[in-house]
């Protein structure tokens, strides 16, 4: 067994870098928790966007998220949108990039956003429902709370 801690090996941040780089990290990304409980809250100013592909979308969404593929984000595209709301963009999971490049692609165009951590796996996983089809839907009930 070795004495070096293979923690500590690549350094330690201070607690106050630790807090603000933590910080910073929360005011990029949400969770499923939270997101559904704004959506059960009908909080009208945060809106989910799915940033995958129509079909991927008719297979399985957030219930109350729109379709819109990060692939058509242009400045025409997205004139449509409501600039005084929060975009949660969310795609497939961690291995799928298509929220970043929503996310990216709306910031840069002015649009205030988050990213959803796991995309609609972790939502799944939480044990949060889908809604099938081309109808955004609407997430009712009670909610689920978060374990964490």
């Amino acid at each position: 067994m070795s004495d070096q801690s293979a923690v500590k090996s690549s350094g330690l941040a201070s607690p106050a870098e630790s807090a603000a780089y933590l910080a910073e990290k929360l005011r990029f990304h949400t969770d499923a928790a939270d997101l559904a409980s704004d959506l059960y809250a009908q909080h009208s100013e945060i809106v989910a966007l799915d940033t995958r592909s129509s079909e991927a979308y008719e297979r399985g969404h957030i219930p109350g998220a729109i379709s819109f593929p990060h692939r058509l984000m242009d400045e025409a595209s997205t004139a449509r949108l409501d600039r005084s709301k929060v975009y949660v963009c969310y795609c497939d999971g961690i291995g799928c990039n298509g929220s970043t490049w929503g996310s990216y692609k709306l910031a840069k165009l002015g649009f205030m956003v988050k990213e959803l951590i796991g995309g609609l796996d972790f939502w799944q996983r939480d044990g949060h429902p889908i809604a099938l089809g081309a109808e955004a839907g609407v997430l009712a009930g009670g909610g689920i709370e978060c374990d964490c």
